[in-house]
């Protein structure tokens, strides 16, 4: 199996811690991320990925964890959204690029204020693009507990959030709080994107979010189905990029690894690319079919 695993991948502590907390981030991203594109809330997600973005350059600027930033700016970008509006689209909209522009003008402030620090200047890559491989094991403890959080809460929502995520008005008319639901699912949401960002950094944690659970609702056709096989496409996407980061080592002359965040999002893609052309395919059977 050395032409798919490079001698010594799996003895190293950091690509094993680092591993787990993907998967992990992964398995959270995918159950929520669902409900983000059943809700059609992709937009929201991205907007959540840059308050995270302002929310991890804060935290480095003053020398405390990133994680903590990624997830208190997410926190903070959620509430904002909440309090402008989000219940009706065009408020959803409106309040989701306010939050963006918001979020965009401050990740810019705090990361040029990190340059100047020169002690500082190699955490803005971190920020914008993860650092996985230098996560520290208590890290792995909080993550997991936080991923568990939510992933219990998100059970507890049940029906009302499913309810609201497929026809908001028949859950009004049946006496659910449609608002306050909103407002825990979008807290949910920020939390993983947070989390996310630790794995592919701030720019790129929607893609987690959003693309294995776009990806297994293309398959599936069933709720219970697509979640299982969300969860299943993002840690795939996960190990197969660490795996492809690790080995890009050996590829080249320079010995200089591709970034994991661009390797696990390569993945990501070529899931989106292979489901799509599966549904394509299986309509089409089903069109020959019925004919």
């Amino acid at each position: 199996m050395h032409w798919l695993f490079e001698p010594g991948i799996w003895s190293n502590a950091a690509v094993r811690t680092g591993t787990g907390v993907g998967v992990v981030v992964a398995a959270v991203s995918a159950l929520v991320g669902l409900f983000t594109v059943v809700r059609s809330q992709s937009f929201a997600g991205h907007a959540l990925a840059d308050v995270a973005t302002a929310g991890g350059a804060g935290a480095g600027l003053f020398g405390f964890s990133p994680l903590g930033g990624f997830v208190i700016g997410s926190l903070l970008g959620a509430g904002a959204m909440e309090a402008i509006g989000v219940e009706r689209v065009r408020q959803r909209d409106v309040a989701t690029g306010i939050v963006l522009g918001g979020a965009t003008g401050l990740s810019a402030l705090f990361l040029y204020l990190i340059t100047l620090n020169s002690s500082r200047t190699g955490s803005t890559q971190s920020i914008l693009f993860g650092s996985l491989f230098s996560v520290s094991n208590s890290s792995f403890v909080l993550i997991s507990a936080l991923s568990l959080v939510v992933i219990l809460a998100l059970g507890a929502l049940g029906r009302p959030l499913l309810l609201t995520s497929v026809s908001p008005d028949a859950a009004r008319a049946r006496g659910v709080a449609v608002r306050r639901v909103a407002l825990a699912y979008t807290l949910l949401m920020a939390v993983t994107v947070g989390l996310s960002a630790i794995v592919i950094g701030s720019v790129l944690s929607t893609a987690l979010l959003i693309g294995p659970p776009a990806a297994a609702l293309r398959l599936g056709r069933r709720l219970g189905a697509s979640l299982v096989m969300a969860v299943v496409l993002g840690a795939l996407a996960v190990v197969a990029g660490v795996v492809a980061s690790y080995d890009s080592y050996y590829w080249w002359p320079s010995h200089r690894a591709l970034p994991v965040s661009f390797c696990v999002v390569t993945m990501v893609v070529v899931e989106l690319i292979v489901t799509s052309a599966l549904a394509r395919r299986a309509g089409a059977r089903d069109a020959s079919g019925r004919a």
